[in-house]
């Protein structure tokens, strides 16, 4: 399916959950409610933390009330994270407990005496937050700008939240259903109940067996004195890490840990723990999952140790020698070979022996049978096949370029501790990464011989075996005396501190030409000496590409499988020993290009990169390995609510006529064009078109500006489209109110979807009050006007929001909402955002709601500038729209001046329910008739 640039960014937009909040002053204390969890536990006197371990720049402290505190200084960073890991998950669950971890992570946002208004807060101090569960941990995170006021506020509130939570009757009444749409969400995906069933079938007795989400009867009616329990018991300083990362003092963080979390209590109940043991699995185990699809799928599962294990580097190496693409042995056995469209590998490295995971995608036409027959083969007969030290190395070289790659990201690795420290200590992630160093083919045929074995698999099919050959699990490990000592390696290169004010980058900002081609260059210390670049290339006229926009997007998507000098894994591994990360597409109007890579290594990155633009291979292997993979990705849409939804919303208001290059397809038309194009028209649109003519190129963070400059000169100069260029403009959406119900039968989460277009540049005066208010209405962190109705009071959705977007060369602009709810409360759903919306307009904001979005907006807008890869982005589509950064500093002046009621005046100028058109697609006929089905009642005693 293909839509125009915009469309995709408003149904993107659209289909995206809203998450993480953004913060504020504590509000005063407020009496907590009647039946809210009991008073914190008294305060305990802190004494003085001492280093207790340190690994390559990360130090660990530990309190007299048992909290493990890490401190990831980053001067680099505008903002500083904290991180805050408990150490219960599902697995810790109880009988009638499934998805209480979860649950209880999602009360947490309810507030605490002390800060009531926990979305409102977070979204003052313009934070990234968010809150996750999984099955040895739960961890709340959020990122602010970097301040000591901010820092002290999160610690705080983080140490309040650990024991002060509400944890309520009325706030699971509404959140219960919340949370149970979230389920429904995931009832959608075939592949993902598989795996759920595959799962349970595979673990009989320990809870890794159930999924995080729980159980629908189990969320409907828990009781608020269990949820309060499970909060007590699970929720205190021995029972977490904190992590804080970024800009800050490492000692005047540390002072403010003491303040805050060093004055709680340890308990004095000791810290329960689990013990069941999965047995060693004596059979095959089958599973059949029959539901409403359009692609089969295959899923098994092994067993293998718990994560801490030293086998577990090789199971890593394992799992991506047979599961990657193309070079992973799946790929070959099964999609090369056509019998599944998409085949991979993964495995969960967890506190407890946990699972390696295979899977296949099959299209109609193609024989499940003849493709689990491969799957099985290839997987089981793994170790009979030699493992060659190219795959071995390949599947290493791949692994260290992310754990690397994610080291140079404070933040990303702030996070992602919490998964290492839940394994057993965070020390890992350094002791594994050596361990991946150190394997061998032997060492990957002995884990493979050791593991994957007929009897130890999930697959979903029971056949009893006579003398069944069974995996036993080696015996756990201390991971203590495993650590006692480790030090791992020095510091990688740190950075600047960087203002990412618009006047400090229009300071520092080099605009200049070469080969044809705009450049803006910002050179800058970063960590790690990264380096991230934006091309984009623009041809063609709209007479021209008239009619060929799908042989020009699968020109595109073929540029990265395979030039005349590189196969498509060479080329793979390739930018894996550059340490780069790098996307290449292109379209009907033009092509596009991202890098991120190190100083060092970024010349032969773009050398690289200019090979794979000037000289793709355009093989007729990969090109109908491709059509598979596209065929089967469009096919597996056809029931999905979202999808339908989303193109008849796109239909509905685009203004295009078939052939057009921004008209939106069916599903039908897109994938008639996908069988329909052939070979030599793709090589036929590149060589008419493809060319650096016309194009942008912006560079942020460390890299040499006139070594780049001319080496751009040297890589295109000669390179010219073919091809006139006339830049295609956009056309004003269809106006006239509608309203379409689509039907997706056996889907258990509907998708809604209501907008009109707008006459608008994001040059009109107009234009910030319009962005404050939908920030208002339908942005942030479940603190928007929507949110607060629809999903905090109603219950009614897991994500709902709102979009408005504004041409930067026509005026041509869109206002849409959005939410995904059960289908049969469609009815109420609308009904809640008509209302909101038409309060909106009618009476506006507050003064206090006015002033706490306007400081989240200009926080969001000042940390987005701070993302070296984003900023590289926007200084390119600036030299295509012929502006600065001033855009942006007049853009929040404009902001910082305005009114309740210049905001209201606005919104009441540009929106209007009336002209709307709104989309439904669901489940609504199963709804109606579980509506209408008799309730069962009790015989009579």
């Amino acid at each position: 399916m293909r839509l125009h640039s915009r469309f995709r960014l408003l149904v993107a937009a659209l289909l995206v959950a809203a998450c993480t909040p953004p913060l504020v002053n504590a509000p005063g204390p407020s009496a907590p409610p009647a039946d809210a969890a009991p008073p914190p536990r008294a305060e305990a006197p802190a004494s003085p933390a001492a280093p207790f371990t340190s690994v390559e720049g990360i130090t660990e402290y530990r309190l007299d009330n048992g909290l493990r505190v890490l401190l990831f200084p980053d001067p680099t960073k505008p903002t500083v994270t904290v991180n805050v890991t408990y150490f219960v998950g599902s697995r810790h669950e109880g009988y009638g407990e499934t998805g209480m971890a979860h649950l209880l992570e999602h009360l947490l946002f309810k507030g605490t005496p002390t800060t009531p208004n926990v979305p409102q807060a977070l979204t003052q101090r313009g934070a990234r937050p968010n809150g996750t569960t999984w099955l040895d941990r739960t961890n709340y995170y959020e990122t602010l700008p970097s301040s000591d006021e901010n820092l002290r506020w999160a610690l705080s509130f983080e140490a309040d939240r650990m024991v002060n939570s509400f944890i309520a009757r009325k706030d699971l009444d509404s959140e219960m259903t919340v949370v149970r749409n979230e389920l429904e969400r995931g009832e959608n995906n075939p592949s993902r109940i598989l795996f759920q069933r595959v799962m349970s079938s595979a673990f009989l007795w320990h809870n890794y067996g159930k999924s995080t989400i729980g159980s629908r009867a189990d969320l409907e009616h828990v009781p608020i004195d269990r949820l309060q329990a499970f909060y007590r018991k699970y929720y205190r300083p021995d029972n977490a890490m904190l992590v804080i990362a970024g800009a800050f003092e490492p000692q005047k963080a540390l002072a403010e840990v003491q303040a805050t979390f060093g004055r709680l209590s340890k308990p004095a109940e000791p810290l329960p723990s689990t013990y069941t043991e999965e047995p060693t699995q004596d059979g095959e185990r089958l599973v059949t999952l029959r539901r409403v699809g359009d692609v089969s799928a295959l899923s098994a599962v092994y067993h293998v140790p718990e994560g801490a294990h030293p086998d577990f580097a090789a199971i890593d190496v394992l799992t991506h020698i047979l599961g990657n693409a193309p070079s992973g042995r799946l790929y070959k056995a099964l999609v090369e070979t056509k019998k599944a469209s998409s085949a991979g590998a993964s495995n969960f490295q967890l506190h407890d022996p946990g699972i390696l995971s295979f899977s296949a995608e099959v299209r109609e036409g193609q024989s499940l049978d003849a493709a689990r027959e491969a799957l099985l083969k290839t997987v089981e007969d793994a170790a009979r096949t030699p493992f060659t030290q190219d795959e071995v190395d390949r599947a290493k070289t791949a692994l260290l370029k992310y754990v690397e790659l994610m080291l140079n990201d404070s933040e990303d690795a702030a996070i992602q501790l919490s998964e290492w420290a839940a394994i057993g200590d965070w020390r890992l992630f350094f002791l594994h990464r050596d361990r991946i160093e150190a394997v061998t083919a032997a060492d990957v045929s002995r884990v493979a011989q050791s593991y994957l074995k007929s009897s130890n698999r999930t697959l979903g099919q029971f056949i009893p075996t006579a003398k069944p050959d069974r995996s036993e699990m080696p015996e756990r490990v201390n991971v203590a005396s495993m650590l006692e000592g480790y030090k791992g390696r020095g510091e990688v290169a740190v950075g600047e501190s960087f203002d990412p004010s618009p006047a400090n980058i229009e300071q520092r900002v080099r605009r200049s030409q070469a080969a044809g081609l705009k450049l803006a260059l910002l050179p800058k210390k970063t960590r790690g000496e990264m380096a991230h670049v934006t091309l984009n290339l623009r041809w063609g006229t709209e007479k021209a590409v008239w009619g060929r926009a799908e042989a020009a997007d699968f020109a595109g998507m073929m540029l990265m499988r395979g030039t005349k000098k590189h196969t498509r894994q060479q080329l793979r591994d390739a930018f894996d020993k550059l340490k780069a990360r790098v996307g290449v597409d292109g379209g009907a109007t033009g092509g596009s290009v991202s890098i991120e890579a190190p100083r060092q290594n970024l010349p032969e990155v773009m050398k690289l990169v200019a090979e794979v633009l000037r000289e793709p291979a355009f093989d007729a292997k990969e090109f109908a390995l491709l059509k598979e993979e596209r065929l089967a990705s469009l096919e597996a849409q056809r029931s999905e609510p979202n999808t339908q939804g989303g193109i008849a919303f796109s239909r509905a208001l685009s203004p295009y006529p078939a052939g057009h290059p921004y008209y939106a397809e069916t599903l039908d038309e897109s994938l008639a064009g996908v069988k329909g194009t052939t070979l030599e028209q793709v090589r036929a649109f590149y060589r008419e078109f493809y060319g650096a003519s016309q194009g942008e190129l912006a560079a942020v963070g460390d890299f040499d500006a006139e070594a780049l400059s001319k080496q751009v000169a040297e890589l295109f100069g000669g390179w010219k489209s073919p091809a006139p260029y006339a830049r295609i403009p956009v056309q004003p959406y269809k106006t006239g109110a509608q309203a379409l119900m689509l039907e997706t039968p056996d889907k258990a989460n509907a998708l809604f979807l209501a907008g009109h277009g707008l006459g608008l540049r994001d040059d009109n005066p107009d234009y910030p009050a319009l962005v404050l208010g939908n920030f208002l209405l339908g942005g942030g962190f479940l603190n928007s006007r929507l949110a607060t109705r629809v999903r905090q009071q109603d219950g009614l959705s897991y994500s709902v929001g709102s979009s408005l977007s504004a041409g930067a060369l026509e005026p041509v602009g869109s206002f849409s909402t959005y939410a995904i709810y059960a289908p049969q409360n469609a009815a109420k759903l609308e009904t809640a955002v008509r209302e909101e919306l038409e309060k909106v307009l009618s009476k506006g904001f507050t003064a206090d709601e006015l002033e706490n979005a306007r400081a989240g907006i200009l926080e969001y807008r000042r940390t987005s500038r701070a993302n070296d890869g984003g900023l590289a982005r926007t200084l390119a589509s600036y030299l295509y729209y012929g502006r600065t950064l001033e855009f942006d500093a007049a853009f929040e002046k404009r902001l910082s001046e305005l009114e309740p009621e210049d905001v209201r005046t606005a919104l009441s100028r540009y929106l209007d329910w009336k002209k709307v058109t709104v989309v439904k697609a669901g489940d609504f006929a199963g709804a109606e008739k579980k509506a209408k089905a008799p309730v069962a009642t009790p015989p009579a005693k």
